[in-house]
């Protein structure tokens, strides 16, 4: 028997070396990799420092606010205290609240309908219906704003509140509509199939099947809607100017600027207060928005 001690070791084989390819392959992909990252920090702070220096300016004092020191020598947080505690601020924020829950609301339970039915019923007239809705789209409010005005003024004498702005929308927004076909098509028709035949009329298969899997689009319109009429400047100007207890925040904030044109401290310190809930709310729902934005197909 051989012994294993006098069997000779095979000799190791050397690994190769990393040819000079390898080296520029793996230099290259270090360099788009910090390229990549350099241009998303950069881009993050090109977002960010409008907000921070919005910030930074609404803990300063009176004085230091009108300088060119960017970092507060002292920080002045009652300055929220007094721009809540502005004659008018909190009625604002009531008429905010109300015009934009009620106003997603009505236009949520008014689309989904209108959209259900562009998207499964099969009808004369249906892509002319379609073809009204994305003319809608396009047509621009300050178009119609004189007609309307004067048949909310003459007609109803609902001028210098916000039902001119509120009622409109529980007879649906185009592009909410159009959003949600858009995502309906996406639903396979089995599932409509198989809720007909278990004996579920339209009304149920929307709200018991369709709905349920459409809830990312849904989330997608509320917060599309909810932003708009939070941000919408052009309406309250138009009808509710005439009357300060139904102003909106962005509306009286404009207001607030121009009685503290130079309290540049207090100014900021308002608008943090109008943009906090916006902010809040789209990092909690932004999972939800996303998703209902990215799965909208484009089906026709």
């Amino acid at each position: 028997m051989t012994n294993a001690l006098t069997t000779p070791l095979r000799p190791a084989v050397p690994h190769p070396p990393r040819t000079t390819a390898a080296r520029a392959a793996r230099r290259r992909a270090v360099l788009h990799w910090t390229a990549v990252h350099a241009t998303a920090v950069a881009a993050a702070l090109l977002f960010l420092l409008p907000f921070v220096f919005v910030f930074l300016t609404s803990v300063m004092t009176d004085r230091q606010a009108l300088t060119t020191d960017y970092w507060p020598q002292h920080w002045s947080w009652d300055n929220y205290v007094r721009v809540w505690q502005t004659p008018g601020f909190l009625t604002w924020w009531r008429n905010t609240l109300v015009y934009a829950g009620a106003g997603t609301l009505l236009t949520v339970v008014s689309s989904v309908p209108v959209a259900y039915a562009l998207a499964r019923f099969r009808f004369r007239g249906r892509n002319l219906a379609l073809m009204a809705v994305v003319s809608m789209m396009m047509l621009p409010p300050q178009v119609t704003v004189v007609p309307m005005y004067l048949f909310w003024a003459k007609q109803l004498h609902l001028t210098g509140t916000l039902w001119p702005l509120i009622i409109p929308m529980a007879f649906g927004d185009a592009f909410s509509i159009f959003l949600l076909r858009q995502f309906l098509l996406t639903i396979p028709r089995e599932y409509v199939e198989a809720a007909r035949i278990d004996g579920c009329g339209e009304l149920r298969t929307l709200l018991r099947v369709i709905l349920p899997m459409a809830r990312p689009a849904v989330a997608a319109v509320a917060l599309f809607q909810f932003f708009y009429c939070w941000n919408d400047y052009f309406g309250p100007q138009i009808y509710a100017s005439e009357n300060p207890g139904a102003w909106t925040l962005s509306y009286g904030l404009e207001s607030f600027k121009s009685a503290h044109h130079t309290n540049w401290n207090l100014t900021m310190a308002a608008t943090l207060l109008v943009m906090a809930p916006v902010i809040v709310l789209f990092f909690f729902a932004q999972r939800a928005f996303i998703e209902g934005v990215t799965l909208t197909g484009v089906k026709g």
